[in-house]
């Protein structure tokens, strides 16, 4: 581990640069002095112009929450990706590939879509807190336990795969129905959700998703003896005493957690969960999870702050979709793995 601490170093001193630029640069020009000076000052001052509570307001109400969820997205999702990879034993596996963005977007189409045609009242200040994200998550944890439930049926990691295609497939088999008959405003709130975003997350919000990408973390730490035995294959695995299914449970309830939990929040991201764990590796030339865990977390953190901070369109007041600039880093990144590995 010690002949890692520069490239640790590196990357921590990466992420908190690209943490401290997310916090700086933004759509809205505002002069570095004033951020410093407000950052600094916040709360300490009796009397506050208005320029000085506008810029407050940009950067505690947006911009560092902003820049956090990024940070905790890009954590999460990759941590996901990672496990994914070694549970299936493809280098194409990514935080979704169970279908939870499917079940996912399902609950959130039920929701947004299904509300609607039942004349519920979208806004109303419980659905604007919990309603979407609790919907994701409900999605998501019930696509969780019926893999749970499944699982003793469900011999292979082929069986998984399939499942999650078919949960994919009928789950946009019913999102098209609901879009069909829905009206246009609810349409426009769930493709708007589709594209990602870190921004609009309320403090209580923030909490959540930071509490569950916590718990996400820390059981991906405990399954890192888990993983390594994976690497050596199942029956390996089985021959030291390991209970194959008990481990597949605890991989998919962490990347769950944490999938579900990031796309509660802020939409459906890919490439990322592909991406950061192939360049991790890349980098640091090592397949031990002790190793490519902490390494996978930083790298992640870091490309995902990177991203938002390429989403800002300077002295313009708007910004890219999340997904569209992930996309952008992420596909040659998998171009190379499909070129690499033929698959």
């Amino acid at each position: 581990m010690k002949k890692y601490t520069k490239y640790y170093t590196l990357f921590a001193l990466l992420m908190l640069l690209c943490l401290v630029a997310d916090i700086i640069f933004g759509s809205v020009s505002i002069p570095f002095g004033d951020i410093i000076e407000n950052i600094f000052l916040h709360g300490t001052s009796d009397s506050i112009s208005a320029g000085d509570e506008y810029v407050r307001d940009i950067l505690f109400s947006f911009r560092i929450p902003k820049a956090v969820t990024a940070l905790l997205a890009g954590i999460g999702l990759s941590l996901c990706g990672l496990q994914m990879q070694t549970l299936f034993k493809n280098p194409l596996a990514d935080p979704y590939i169970l279908g939870v963005s499917a079940s996912s977007g399902l609950g959130v189409a039920v929701f947004v879509m299904g509300g609607t045609l039942l004349g519920l009242d979208m806004g109303h200040p419980l659905f604007q807190i919990f309603g979407i994200a609790g919907a994701a998550m409900a999605g998501a944890f019930l696509l969780m336990m019926l893999i749970i439930s499944l699982s003793h049926k469900l011999k292979n990691n082929l069986s998984l795969l399939i499942f999650g295609v078919m949960v994919g497939s009928v789950a946009s088999a019913i999102i098209n129905l609901l879009q069909y008959f829905t009206s246009a405003s609810s349409l426009k709130m769930y493709v708007i959700w589709t594209m990602g975003s870190f921004a609009g997350l309320s403090p209580l919000q923030l909490w959540l998703l930071a509490g569950m990408v916590v718990v996400g973390v820390a059981m991906s730490v405990c399954n890192i003896k888990d993983l390594n035995a994976l690497l050596l294959g199942e029956q390996y695995a089985a021959a030291l005493g390991i209970n194959i299914r008990g481990v597949k449970i605890r991989i998919l309830v962490a990347t769950t957690l944490l999938a579900g939990s990031v796309t509660a929040f802020c939409g459906p991201i890919g490439f990322i969960g592909i991406a950061v764990p192939h360049i991790t590796r890349f980098i640091f030339r090592d397949a031990n999870h002790k190793v490519l865990l902490p390494a996978t977390a930083l790298v992640g953190g870091t490309m995902m702050l990177f991203a938002d901070l390429l989403t800002n369109i300077p002295a313009s007041g708007n910004v890219i979709p999340i997904n569209t600039v992930t996309a952008l880093l992420g596909i040659p990144v998998i171009l190379v793995i499909i070129l690499k590995n033929r698959v």
